[in-house]
């Protein structure tokens, strides 16, 4: 790893791609960027990309991929990516893949693994639906592998837990069918150019993460 590298994480959501983003920076100082991240700096900024999502934001028209790079080619130019990046998230699209690709070659960079964490549907549901909160403190409880010590309640405040709209069963589902038709078929884009690398993410956690680790090491 003597350059900087590129590395994106796909799966679902609930797969565990924010766990091992954290792991890969925290081993390789990679910088993590998520794309939800990158809208709401830029719009909070009122810079002149996160304005112009913004238009198209309050529309409730998706920002277009033009946009959307422009704003990660400049996360991607801050000195804190100097050793490489972990995204998180994006490319969401087949376009978008590509225009990262045709973006990072302008500069003389490249993506150099896409680590694709794979979990059944079933076992994602189960996950995000067994996730609570806080609404004082903000704790976040898994009652699968982090349940509070008393049933319903937070360890800090003794509130109740709420569950978040998008861990409800049927946004969960609805969250997963949107991605099966959007964001699946970058699986195919990146077996095509030899840079998918698949992880069972129903293993251990701790075996998730040394396989994660392993291919970025190979780098």
């Amino acid at each position: 790893m003597s350059n900087a590298i590129y590395i994106i994480l796909l799966g679902a959501p609930g797969a565990g791609k924010g766990t091992q983003a954290e792991v890969l920076h925290a081993r390789f100082g990679l910088t993590h960027i998520s794309s939800g991240d990158l809208f709401r700096e830029n719009v909070a900024r009122q810079t002149p990309l996160g304005v112009l999502a913004k238009s198209y934001m309050d529309k409730g028209e998706l920002v277009p991929d033009d946009v959307t790079i422009k704003m990660v080619m400049e996360r991607i130019a801050r000195p804190d990516c100097a050793r490489g990046v972990v995204f998180d998230g994006f490319p969401r699209t087949h376009a978008q893949a590509q225009a990262l690709d045709a973006a990072l070659a302008q500069q003389s960079k490249k993506i150099g693994a896409a680590v694709f964490i794979q979990v059944r549907d079933q076992v994602l549901i189960e996950r995000l639906t067994a996730r609570w909160s806080c609404p004082a403190c903000g704790a976040v409880y898994n009652l699968l592998t982090n349940p509070p010590r008393s049933a319903g309640q937070c360890d800090k405040d003794t509130r109740a837990l709420t569950q978040r709209e998008d861990d409800k069963p049927e946004t969960v589902r609805r969250r997963l069918a949107v991605y099966q038709q959007q964001t699946a078929p970058l699986i195919e884009y990146y077996r095509q150019t030899g840079l998918l690398r698949p992880v069972d993410g129903e293993q251990m956690i701790e075996r998730v993460t040394a396989e994660v680790v392993a291919i970025a090491q190979a780098l």
